[in-house]
């Protein structure tokens, strides 16, 4: 083994092999199908970087040379995959505005490969800047690099029994626990997934709601008491405010309930809100990122042309300028290649189409390389999980929407009914592009800082997300086709007949359809979205106070809040109590913890890291296999609910069961961080 007094101590160590690559693939295809079904469940997506650096830590020590350089390769290649399924915060919007049918496995696929190696690339230049010179706390790349530190021997909390395997058996007990949850509310449904106390106050309605999801009590865990609390602000704007003001104006029809007329308003009105609220936080976060975004691009450029310092080191090498521009040239190719062949089905004149594709084109490649500077950033300020890639995502469809609608009006595209709709198409396909290279560039930058603190080759981590890139857009077309078949789309069934309530939301595509489609028809709400704007507006001042007066201890996330308001409160209810639970319990080891607070910090955030991922990816996982079931029984003329026991008059005993369930798993959840920190 190299020696500690030598320049390069990992200097001929392998980083980027075969068994590697296969074992990142097939971690992808685990988490990227997890992914896909909690974003089209609810709209959140979890980082994968420290669960797969977990998996592969405790997979390649049974192998010959294996290294803290190679697990570190497979983490790159994993989270970059992982990421790449954010695609579906727009793309299921084709379905649901009607243009599609099923997900086209090319046409997905290209797009996924060309935006996603875009978004690669467009954050290869900010390294040097953003993640080597810069102060950004990068808190999953970080801690990801501390977990690899630690399943190598080569960290202080080794002797802890702070393993590789330790971590593997969280991630899987967090994931049986979850998943045998969702057994039993998915795939039996005896127990329920939510519960809502309704009552009035004169006509106003007010809601009292409850999510039993233990994954989503494992991503409030992940997003921590700041975002919990600004998450619990948009709920109170939302159900404290809002419903109940537009249901105290507006009469309530005597042919729906109580409960269907709160819920149309929220979902007509309300939501609205929250895109506006989302889409301000969003620009701020930009304007606000301008100044040092230039300046590290000015740095990272300087060092490309020669005028830096650039090192001949090995942990300083990025693709070489040459290289970097001719994969963006391919990735632009490809990315006119899969436009044409989206644009040639619509049938218009040859002038037109090759317009759009050369539109299409420049748009994706100028928007991508902006919100690319702007997601890498914000990953480093505040995480990949945490940064606002549905804000990114409405602001980009609104600029390619406006675009577009100029684009189609000059040329009299929108005479035509037809061609209206196929231009809310292309607008959602573009922004499916956009979006996949903002996922990326949000990834992309927290993996170079686990690889700079690890001491891995940048330019094998860059080949490596490139890799995974390619390996996560194979997968996502045909989970979304499953998923699609066995659950459909809210506004979008495959069959009819179908079970309304087993629907995936899939929040952000609903969202960037109906903004698209308003646009498109002149009659977008914008006078709620305006008041989301102005709300938004509030509370960044707000934010700003807060954080002036307490010297940034304390913030109001603005982005959290525009959440809090837009997704459905059930989802957002078992977030705020896992973000509330994880204060507790850094209060309670505190307390108990005596003078090695600290060291019983770090173990107790470790577990409950890897623990609430377990909870995450198993929940998700029994959704993925309860829909290859469902879609077995479809296809052979059974039931869409194959499984389901059909117990009559258990709505009440289902309710309680579910609370009961989510309760113990929350205990357990508890007790194992607080062992963890003794």
């Amino acid at each position: 083994m190299p020696q500690p007094h030598t320049r390069d101590p990992y200097a001929g160590w392998r980083e980027l092999t075969l068994r590697g690559m296969i074992l990142g693939a097939l971690i992808t295809v685990v988490f990227t199908a997890s992914n896909v079904y909690l974003g089209l469940k609810v709209g959140l997506t979890f980082a994968t970087s420290i669960p797969a650096a977990v998996i592969s830590m405790a997979v390649l020590k049974f192998f010959k040379g294996s290294n803290i350089l190679e697990n570190n390769m497979v983490q790159t290649q994993a989270s970059a995959a992982g990421t790449l399924s954010t695609i579906i915060f727009v793309l299921p919007g084709l379905l649901m505005a009607g243009y599609w049918n099923g997900f086209p496995f090319w046409q997905t696929t290209l797009l996924c490969v060309s935006g996603g190696i875009l978004g690669v690339i467009f954050t290869v230049p900010l390294r040097y800047a953003m993640v080597v010179k810069s102060s950004l706390p990068y808190p999953e790349g970080v801690a990801a690099a501390e977990i690899l530190k630690v399943g190598s021997g080569e960290h202080e909390d080794a002797e802890q029994g702070q393993s590789g395997d330790s971590g593997v058996r969280e991630i899987l007990s967090g994931g049986l626990l979850a998943g045998l949850m969702s057994f039993l509310s998915g795939g039996l449904r005896v127990i329920s997934d939510s519960a809502s106390y309704w009552f009035k106050a004169g006509n106003a309605i007010f809601q009292l709601p409850m999510g039993f999801s233990l994954a989503l009590l494992g991503a409030g865990y992940l997003v921590g008491l700041t975002g919990g609390i600004a998450i619990l602000v948009g709920i109170f704007i939302a159900w404290g405010g809002a419903v109940p003001y537009f249901s105290n104006i507006i009469p309530q029809p005597s042919d729906m309930d109580m409960t269907a007329f709160a819920m149309q308003l929220w979902k007509e009105k309300v939501r609205f809100i929250g895109a506006g609220t989302i889409g301000i936080a969003a620009v701020w976060t930009l304007i606000m990122l301008a100044k040092p975004m230039a300046e590290g691009m000015r740095l990272s450029f300087g060092t490309f042309s020669g005028s830096g310092s650039a090192s001949a080191e090995r942990t300083e090498q990025d693709l070489s300028p040459k290289s970097m521009i001719l994969i963006v040239l391919g990735m632009m190719l490809l990315l006119g290649f899969s436009f044409y062949h989206f644009i040639a089905a619509a049938q218009m004149s040859a002038g037109i189409a090759w317009t759009l594709v050369v539109v299409c084109t420049l748009l994706t490649s100028v928007i991508g390389f902006l919100v690319a500077a702007a997601c890498g950033y914000m990953a480093g300020l505040v995480g990949s999980s945490a940064s606002p890639i549905s804000g990114i995502g409405i602001v980009s469809i609104v600029v390619i929407s406006l675009v577009l609608l100029a684009v189609g009006e000059s040329s009299g595209l929108f005479a035509d009914e037809g061609n209206r709709q196929f231009m809310l198409a292309l607008t959602l396909f573009c922004g499916s592009a956009v979006i996949c290279v903002a996922s990326i560039s949000n990834d992309n930058l927290q993996d170079l800082k686990t690889g700079y603190l690890v001491k891995a080759t940048p330019r094998l981590q860059q080949i490596a997300l490139i890799i995974g890139c390619v390996a996560g857009a194979i997968v996502v077309s045909p989970v979304l086709e499953l998923l699609y078949e066995a659950y459909g789309f809210t506004g979008a069934m495959p069959r009819a007949g179908m079970d309304a309530s087993q629907a995936l939301a899939a929040p952000q595509a609903t969202l960037m359809t109906t903004i698209t489609q308003g646009i498109f028809a002149h009659n977008l709400q914008w006078n709620y979205i305006f008041t989301g704007v102005g709300i938004g507006v509030a509370l960044i001042i707000v934010d700003f106070i807060l954080k002036k007066s307490s010297g940034n201890r304390l913030a109001l996330p603005v982005l959290a809040v525009g959440m809090g308001i837009y997704l459905p409160p059930s989802v957002n209810m078992p977030i705020v109590v896992g973000a509330f639970l994880a204060a507790w319990l850094k209060s309670r080891i505190r307390t108990r913890s005596g003078g090695n607070t600290e060291n019983s910090l770090k173990r107790a955030d470790r577990t409950g890291t890897l623990f609430a991922a377990g909870l995450i990816v198993g929940e998700s996982l029994i959704g993925v296999a309860m829909a290859f079931v469902i879609a077995v029984s479809v296809t052979n003329g059974g039931s869409d609910a194959p499984l389901a026991l059909g117990l009559k008059n258990w709505d009440t005993a289902a309710s309680w069961l579910g609370l009961a369930g989510f309760l113990l798993g929350m205990t357990v959840f508890a007790r194992r961080i607080l062992k963890a920190a003794r």
